[in-house]
Formats: C-alpha cells, sequence, structure tokens
C-alpha cells in the first residue's frame, strides 16, 4: 500500500498528555510529602537518599520479582542509621520499623512504577 503523505510511525501512539500527567502526579506527591509529621519525613528523605544510591540501570530495584532479603538488609540499614536520632522519640514497640518498611517500598514501588511507565487505567 502507498500513500501520497509521509506519515511518521509513533504519531499513532503519541499521547501529548502523558509527561504532563507524570510531572503532575510527581508535583502532587511532592506536596504531599510537605504534610507529613517530622518523624516520618526524616525517615522518607533517608529512604529516597538509600534508594537514589541504588537506581541505576540493572539494579537490583528494578528486577522482576525482588530478593526479600535484599529489602530486609536495605531496611536495616536505614534503621540503624536513623536509630540514634529516633531513639529520643518514643513510639508503641515495632512501629518505627513498620513505618520504615512501608516508606521503603512505596518508594521502590514509585520507581519501578517511573522506571517502566507504568500508568493506571480508568
Amino acid at each position: 500500500m502507498y500513500y501520497d503523505k509521509f506519515y511518521p510511525f509513533y504519531t499513532t501512539y503519541a499521547d501529548p498528555t502523558i509527561l504532563g500527567g507524570e510531572k503532575l502526579q510527581e508535583k502532587e506527591f511532592e506536596m504531599m510529602k510537605t504534610y507529613y509529621p517530622e518523624t516520618a519525613r526524616k525517615i522518607q528523605e533517608k529512604v529516597e537518599e538509600e534508594c537514589q544510591l541504588l537506581d541505576y540501570e540493572g539494579s537490583r530495584l528494578y528486577d522482576e520479582y525482588p530478593d526479600k532479603f535484599m529489602l530486609h538488609h536495605l531496611y536495616r540499614r536505614i534503621r540503624d542509621e536513623l536509630e540514634p536520632e529516633m531513639a529520643a522519640q518514643e513510639m508503641p514497640g515495632g512501629f518505627l520499623d513498620d513505618l520504615i518498611q512501608v516508606l521503603l517500598y512505596q518508594e521502590i514501588s514509585r520507581r519501578r512504577c517511573r522506571r517502566h511507565r507504568c500508568r493506571r487505567y480508568f
């Protein structure tokens, strides 16, 4: 089949709203992080710092099935670095550990989605 006018293949799948949607989502996420309590904000900053160190091509964060031991090791490293700061604050048993794990897994999930360009479809 021959067409008189050139029509590039990549324009058939172009959706100019995708990049804008991702930027909007990142902006909203940053805004919501400002509402975190001080303890959660410190933990989130440390989690982002550790994930940034592991954010490279071929990283274990982006394995199809991340290793549970690796995630536990990363959580323990973050906890050990935050322990002197958090010792003064009294928290119910295990709550700090749970909070660190939730924030870590959420950050890893966010980075994996951004890397794989996963989007929610309604």
